[in-house]
Formats: C-alpha cells, sequence, structure tokens
C-alpha cells in the first residue's frame, strides 16, 4: 500500500511536470558575463534591469535579494536551485505561471524558459509571442555547469532484457528520425504539425531549430554525431544534482536515491548494439507492435518519432509503431511502468525520481545531449 501511494504521487509529480518540459536553446552566454543584451521593451531609458556585460553573479544576487528568481517547479527547479547555490544565494524561488506574462510585466525579474519554447515566444513577433527581440538577455545552465540531462527513451528493465531486438531495432529506426528531422528542421516541423501540433506553425519551426541544437550539441558546446548516445560526464552530473536537489518525503526512497549509480538507471549496450548496426538488422524481433508515450502534445520536441513514422523507418526494421501524446492526466513513467506503453520519453531527473520509488526503469538513449532551461532577463 505504501509504494502503491508512493506510485501515485510520483505520478502526479510528473505529470504536472509534463506541463513545464518544453525548451528550445538560443546561442549560449558564456563565462560570468551574460548572453544578449539590448534596451528594455517598455522603457529604452529604464535602469531597472541589466546593462551589457553584467556579470551572471550580480544578475543572480539582484534577482533573488528581490524574490524575483522564476520557476515552474515541479521538478523543473532543480538546476536554478544548484545555479542559486553556486552563487551562494538561498535556493527559494518565485512561483512561475507556464505562460511569460509574470516576465512582460515585471513580476519576474529571472524567469525560467526553455530555449525552444518560452525563450522564443518572449523574443518572437508571431502570433502569441512577446516580441522582445534582442531586448533580453539569458543564463545558460550548461555554461554554468548545473546542466541535468532531458528529454530520453526508456522502457523497464523487464521489457529490455526480454525484448533486446526490438529495444534494439526501435532505437535505431528512432535515432534515424532524428538524424533526419535535424538535417531538415523545417520539413520535421510541417510532420509533426501534420500529426496534430499544438503550437502555430511559426513557433513549431522555431522549436524544430532549436530542438536541433540540443540534439546535436553537448553541455560542453561539443558538437554530437552519434545521435542517442549516453554521454557518461553529463549523466553523472545530472545524477548529483538530483541526489542533492530531489527532495522525497518517502523515507524508504529518499535512501535509495541517495544509492542510486548510473548503472542503476541505464544500459548503454541497446544504444551501442544500434548504433553500430549497418542495416537495422537485429535478427527476429521478440514484439513487432510497440508504442511509444510522450511526455506533452506533439510538437517539434518530439519530431524524430513523428518523422520516423512518416518516413517509413520503424516499419524498415520490422516495426509497428504507435506513438502515444501526453498531456496534463498523463504520467509517462507511470504508463511505461504499468505497461499501457513499452517506451516512453522522460528526463532523466523523472527516471531517477521513479527508480528511487521502486519502478525499475531503464533508460536506453539519451535524445537530448544539453540542458533547454536558461534564466532570461532583460536588459536596459
Amino acid at each position: 500500500m505504501r509504494k502503491k501511494v508512493w506510485f501515485t504521487m510520483i505520478s502526479l509529480v510528473l505529470i504536472l511536470a509534463l506541463t513545464a518540459c518544453s525548451s528550445n536553446t538560443p546561442a549560449s552566454s558564456s563565462g560570468n558575463n551574460a548572453g544578449t543584451s539590448g534596451v528594455s521593451k517598455d522603457s529604452e531609458t529604464s535602469d531597472a534591469y541589466f546593462d551589457k556585460g553584467t556579470a551572471v553573479k550580480d544578475i543572480i544576487a539582484k534577482a533573488s535579494s528581490e524574490g524575483k528568481v522564476g520557476n515552474w517547479g515541479l521538478g523543473n527547479e532543480y538546476e536554478v536551485q544548484a545555479l542559486l547555490t553556486k552563487y551562494g544565494q538561498p535556493t527559494t524561488y518565485l512561483s512561475q505561471a507556464f505562460d511569460m506574462d509574470g516576465f512582460d510585466d515585471d513580476s519576474i525579474l529571472l524567469a525560467s524558459a526553455m530555449t525552444y519554447n518560452e525563450y522564443g515566444l518572449v523574443v518572437n513577433a508571431y502570433d502569441g509571442g512577446y516580441d522582445y527581440g534582442d531586448k533580453v538577455g539569458f543564463i545558460d545552465m550548461n555554461d554554468e555547469g548545473v546542466a541535468m540531462l532531458e528529454d530520453n527513451i526508456f522502457t523497464t528493465k523487464a521489457f529490455a532484457s526480454e525484448n533486446p531486438n526490438t529495444v534494439k531495432a526501435f532505437i535505431y529506426a528512432s535515432m534515424k528520425g532524428w538524424e533526419y528531422a535535424c538535417e531538415n528542421p523545417e520539413e520535421a516541423a510541417e510532420i509533426v504539425y501534420k500529426y496534430g501540433s499544438s503550437v502555430s506553425t511559426e513557433h513549431q519551426a522555431y522549436m524544430a531549430s532549436e530542438v536541433k541544437k540540443l540534439i546535436e550539441t553537448d553541455t560542453t558546446g561539443a558538437s554530437v554525431t552519434d545521435y542517442g548516445k549516453m554521454d557518461e560526464a553529463a549523466m553523472q552530473q545530472t545524477l548529483d544534482l538530483a541526489k542533492e536537489y530531489i527532495k522525497l518525503d518517502d523515507s524508504a526512497a529518499a535512501d535509495k536515491l541517495k544509492a542510486l549509480s548510473l548503472e542503476d538507471i541505464r544500459d548503454t549496450t541497446y544504444w551501442e548494439g544500434a548504433n553500430a548496426s549497418i542495416d537495422g538488422n537485429f535478427g527476429p524481433l521478440e514484439k513487432t507492435s510497440v508504442s511509444i508515450q510522450l511526455k506533452w502534445l506533439p510538437q517539434a520536441q518530439f519530431m524524430g518519432y513523428y518523422v520516423a513514422l512518416e518516413k517509413g523507418y520503424y516499419s524498415e526494421v520490422g516495426l509497428e509503431v504507435k506513438i502515444v501524446p501526453g498531456g496534463g492526466d498523463i504520467g509517462e513513467t507511470t504508463a511505461v511502468y504499468n505497461g499501457s506503453v513499452d517506451f516512453g520519453v522522460t528526463w532523466v531527473s523523472n527516471l531517477i525520481a521513479a527508480n528511487a520509488g521502486g519502478m525499475d526503469l531503464l533508460e536506453v538513449a539519451q535524445v537530448y545531449q544539453r540542458s533547454g532551461l536558461v534564466l532570461i532577463y532583460k536588459t536596459n
């Protein structure tokens, strides 16, 4: 009973976290100096914000002292808390809504944004955008050394063990889809839109171009050509930060969290097998009809899977694949754990928390190679 209650709690938290899972990545800031800067949209003479070249520590100190560091919480807060800790600030933050109105009306001075989603809405002028252009700057979690890895592919340990050829074939075809999508982001955006986009065509195209950066660049800024690889250092950093900032009320789960190692949450052999194949032939498939649960509604955040489906990459390896969109009432870890679907897409931190609660999930490929979370601010 205790475990059942815990799973219900995990499910609720992760369901809510879905609403904040979108992100995108602009050109990044670097070092201790903030990135883009310009002039406040509302007042070109205002000095209420930040000047060009203001050090990150000073931006964070000002926003923190005013209680105006914003984040959605629900699992999105760990990187922000790690950043606040890095600069000697309390780990408290202001609850941020899922639109950017709080940033627009100055209720939030330093707001969380995903590079492929909220950041695009803030800077762009298309329908739904706030049209700030280059009048905002940002602090990149990757540059600050507090990045946590995001979207991956996972299943249960039992499913992977019982269906090794199917898992490899699914990874192979999915990564082929991601490679094509990154080479052709505009076409990928159109494909996703066709399958039921939740955002405008303009924002979908913007999102595709930014997601490409998260797929093909690692947390250090280096290029990634092996789609879906699990970078050891980035994985370990994610696990270490998860252990420090994820707080679990269940004492048994909290103890298990502290003891987790990378071997408890991922297995690289399936991706290595898929990546080594030149033709996607892995022998007889144990299961030919599979499904994957997304974190959220159809959008370019998941473009690789829709491209793989549209281009026939799944059928080429002998798989019939159903892509299941997420939503506010669906938890991807719970859906995979209870067998409703075979694969899922989640953040590594979600998988870590789920395994601390006893779900025995297994990451088999890491699609996003860097964090899409940034903190944005207006400039004087």
